[in-house]
């Protein structure tokens, strides 16, 4: 038992130590000056966009939490991940083509664009109580447990669980912390990259296994269990008592995925980062394609634990880590350990990056009226980091303590500057005349009426949260618009472009869209009562209308490709 776990351990930091060793080697000499810093130089390819996103994205809360609602539930909540292909497709085509030309370092810096930096100095104080208060600490201590439950930390140290818990989260977040601090934005996407294919060796592999196991050793018995017991886990068309009704597919989940995927700085650094918009949008629409295998690789898995054991569990968040602990060979664990601790480390260090990035970019350098040379703006953001990351570790070993009250706030939480943000930026991008006064109302708005919604209200209105992002957005368009209508700006806003990067668009970028598209709508009817959610087997209605996306599909690349050859 000693030796696994001293194996375990060494492997863990010999694959650490590689990641860290390649983004050192390709960050040396480049993040001296604040596009190389904050930006990664204006340098990200394709690859290393789409790997960052991937891992900035998918975190080890989300490996237990995704196949602990399958296994409890249904497949209703990969809609949160399915979905987001679909916000892939507008920021690829829509928001980064804006962003990229008008060379924007920060969503902030926009804003100040396009409406006054009241809008801005609103929208860094939104941003930053959220990462600073809520998001970051929550990264880390779910992350955090995520490694305890697979694990079990305080077996290995010999600690009690409290000193386990605090001593995992400062693991993990000084871990974190140096990509961050010394290396900017490049050493985050290099280290996201390289683990990004770690998580995707192990999301594979652990369904793979998964089925040969429910098999009892034949991959393809296995499967064919899978697919024909208990087919209603397989349902991914949730009803209103499943933890995801498929209803809010088509309301305020669409403009919760926008603000994540084309507004959140945390996730779209990168790829303001992008060497040209043929290149961010490549890497965008890639991403997209990955969100897509998430249901393979985060829920079944959870499906084949509860064929494998049943609902005995206490809770349905002991699923996975069970899964994982029966499943996968000793030699392989401590890549395990490495790749789970990769995608903690991503999403703390990018929200760390972005964090820093804002505070040094939208309120130390106007405060100081923008006249800060490059390398105080990189030191000020390092200290900046420095300060956020420790009080990070202050904050997250106290969510053990109140954590049912807590989690409440951190999963309302987002919903205080997301909708806000996405209605202003909208608005901001596709009309002239509205001006700073409506965004300012429409923030002030959001907030009070949703804090009333959520703490005042909460038992009175029964209306579904998603649902309700909906409606608050459509008003504060409204509110946008008619004050645009009431005080139109004298001179209509003109956007400026600047070019810092190569702005021609990727040719396949529509047609390929349109495939991702067809793929989404193709997942749901997999995972639908017409197919493998049917104890009669997949119906006529799926053939046929599985037929005509392959056809609707074909069809346009063989435009695509005559007009190829002509050109």
């Amino acid at each position: 038992m000693q030796g696994s776990i001293l194996f375990t351990l060494a492997s863990c930091v010999f694959f650490m130590a590689l990641v860290g060793w390649i983004s050192w080697y390709k960050t040396r000499g480049t993040v001296d000056d604040k596009d190389g810093y904050f930006l990664a130089g204006r340098g990200l390819g394709a690859t290393f966009i789409a790997g960052s996103l991937l891992l900035t994205n998918l975190s080890a809360e989300q490996l237990i939490g995704l196949n602990g609602s399958a296994y409890g539930h249904n497949m209703s909540s990969m809609a949160w991940e399915v979905t987001a292909a679909v916000a892939t497709i507008a920021m690829a085509l829509v928001f980064l083509p804006r962003y990229l030309a008008g060379a924007f370092t920060t969503l902030p810096q926009f804003l100040a664009d396009r409406f006054d930096d009241g809008v801005r100095r609103m929208s860094v104080v939104l941003f930053m109580l959220g990462y600073g208060l809520v998001t970051i600490p929550s990264v880390l201590y779910s992350g955090s447990i995520a490694v305890m439950q697979l694990f079990d930390v305080p077996a290995l140290t010999g600690l009690d669980y409290v000193p386990s818990l605090v001593t995992t989260v400062v693991v993990i977040g000084v871990t974190g912390a140096i990509y961050a601090v010394l290396g900017g934005l490049k050493a985050v996407a290099i280290s996201d990259t390289v683990n990004g294919i770690g998580l995707l060796i192990v999301g594979i592999l652990i369904p793979v296994l998964g089925l040969v196991a429910l098999g009892d050793g034949e991959f393809t018995r296995g499967l064919a269990r899978l697919t024909t017991e208990h087919p209603e886990k397989l349902n991914a068309i949730g009803s209103s008592s499943d933890p995801t009704p498929f209803g809010t597919l088509f309301t305020g989940m669409i403009f919760a995925n926008l603000f994540y995927w084309c507004t959140n700085q945390y996730v779209i650094q990168r790829t303001l980062g992008a060497r040209s918009l043929a290149e961010g949008q490549k890497g965008v629409l890639a991403s997209g394609f990955f969100k897509i295998m998430v249901p393979f690789m985060m829920m079944i898995p959870g499906v084949i634990a509860y064929h494998l054991y049943g609902p005995g569990f206490a809770t349905i968040d002991q699923a996975y880590p069970r899964l994982v602990n029966d499943l996968l060979p000793i030699w392989l664990t401590g890549f395990f350990l490495a790749v789970l601790l990769g995608a903690v480390f991503s999403s703390f260090n990018s929200l760390l990056n972005s964090a820093a990035t804002l505070f040094a970019l939208d309120v130390y350098a106007p405060a100081r009226g923008g006249k800060v040379d490059d390398k105080a703006l990189v030191r000020i953001a390092k200290i900046a980091s420095v300060v956020i990351a420790l009080f990070s570790f202050a904050v997250a070993p106290l969510l053990h303590f109140a954590e049912a009250g807590l989690w409440q706030v951190i999963r309302i939480f987002t919903g205080f500057y997301n909708i806000p943000t996405i209605a202003i930026v909208i608005v901001g991008l596709f009309t002239a005349r509205v001006p700073a006064l409506g965004a300012k109302i429409a923030i002030i708005f959001h907030v009070i009426t949703y804090g009333l919604l959520r703490f005042v209200f909460d038992d009175a209105v029964t209306l579904h949260f998603i649902h309700q992002y909906a409606l608050l957005f459509i008003a504060e368009v409204v509110i946008m618009l008619a004050v645009g209508y009431w005080k139109p700006l004298a001179q209509a806003w003109t956007f400026t472009v600047r070019d810092e990067v190569d702005l021609t668009e990727w040719r396949f970028a529509k047609p390929l869209a349109i495939t991702l598209f067809s793929c989404v709508v193709a997942l749901y009817l997999l995972f639908s009562p017409l197919a493998l959610a049917s104890t009669g087997g997949f119906s006529g209605a799926f053939y046929v209308l599985g037929s005509g996306l392959v056809v609707i599909n074909l069809v346009i690349w063989t435009i695509v490709r005559r007009r190829v050859g002509e050109a």
